[in-house]
């Protein structure tokens, strides 16, 4: 779910025709959580084969990846790693409000309260081993590289882009700020022309806002992140108030009289120095038409005429990529 710093984050508008040209880093987990919640039938049910195995993340990643292609974007997927301790209780909460919802989801069909059901299925999503194991199954027919980050995706991801070998992270999460990424794009993987897409800068941010990156992850850990639960009655704006004022995350607890959970210090470090890796290659392929089709129709029941049509978008002569060099 990431942090939530939408009140004091400044984002600029941009149009998909923006990105072409250029290599975006697609935050895997937090992309087919989007598909799995947001690709489903009126009453919430999600996309499924004839024995029973969801298909929702198939058709994401084929169809939306395929319509950015088109634009001529080059995407890689960022896939996670193992997930620090910190996380678990996170992790085992996010697992219960799931549960929840799935009962609540089941309760309302059966009272036939569709948009109830809807509701509470959106938020019922939940990715297992096999939804990644068949994601980048798919991802290699189409020719598309991912990365599988030694822990955090988000983190990994934003140092793909620190390195200069993509241009931004595609995340719906504010997190990737914290990690350092120089750039996030939100909404890329959304369809519709109420979802624009939103550019975050991170240097033009800092300098907004007149504090450090450093600054921002105290701002974070105050608020609450997915490995503290934070300051109760700390929002936004008043971490950031605070921040300002008593210049860093010490001050304000000795001001408060408050602790966090966890040791400020070991939190800081999950996002000021994370666990990345350098052992990565991106290369794109041509898709494998016949390997698509046999995975996706013959095995999954996708029809094989909107298959084509999705592996045609990627076979689309792009024009001569610009150097990411011009876009800084």
């Amino acid at each position: 779910m990431g942090v939530k710093l939408k009140d004091i984050i400044y984002s600029s508008k941009i149009k998909v025709e923006d990105l072409k040209g250029r290599i975006i880093a697609i935050d895997a987990p937090n992309t087919i959580y989007q598909f799995l919640s947001s690709i489903r039938q009126k009453d919430g049910t999600p996309l499924m084969d004839r024995k029973g195995r969801i298909t929702s993340h198939l058709s994401g990643i084929l169809y939306r990846t395929s319509a950015i292609i088109e634009k001529g974007i080059k995407v890689v997927y960022v896939f996670d790693g193992k997930s620090p301790h910190l996380k678990m209780e996170t992790i085992t909460k996010r697992k219960t409000i799931r549960f929840e919802a799935e009962k609540k989801w089941k309760e309302a069909l059966r009272e036939g309260e569709i948009e109830e059901a809807r509701k509470y299925a959106v938020r019922s999503a939940r990715i297992s081993p096999d939804i990644i194991s068949t994601s980048k199954k798919l991802l290699d027919l189409m020719g598309i590289p991912f990365v599988e980050a030694p822990a955090e995706g988000e983190a990994q991801a934003s140092y793909i882009v620190q390195k200069g070998d993509a241009w931004a992270v595609a995340s719906q999460d504010y997190d990737c700020l914290l990690f350092g990424a120089p750039r996030i794009v939100r909404n890329l993987a959304v369809t519709g022309r109420a979802h624009e897409l939103e550019l975050l800068e991170l240097e033009g941010i800092l300098k907004r806002l007149e504090i450090t990156r450093e600054q921002l992850v105290d701002i974070a850990l105050l608020i609450g992140t997915d490995f503290n639960k934070g300051i109760k009655g700390i929002g936004p704006k008043s971490a950031l108030k605070l921040i300002k004022e008593k210049d860093n995350i010490y001050n304000v607890l000795e001001d408060l009289g408050k602790e966090l959970d966890e040791d400020p210090e070991i939190l800081r470090e999950i996002f000021l120095n994370p666990e990345v890796t350098d052992d990565y290659k991106l290369s794109w392929r041509n898709p494998d038409k016949e390997g698509i089709i046999e995975f996706l129709c013959h095995e999954h029941e996708f029809s094989e005429e909107r298959v084509q049509s999705a592996i045609k978008k990627m076979q689309v002569e792009k024009s001569i990529q610009k150097s990411l060099t011009d876009w800084f």
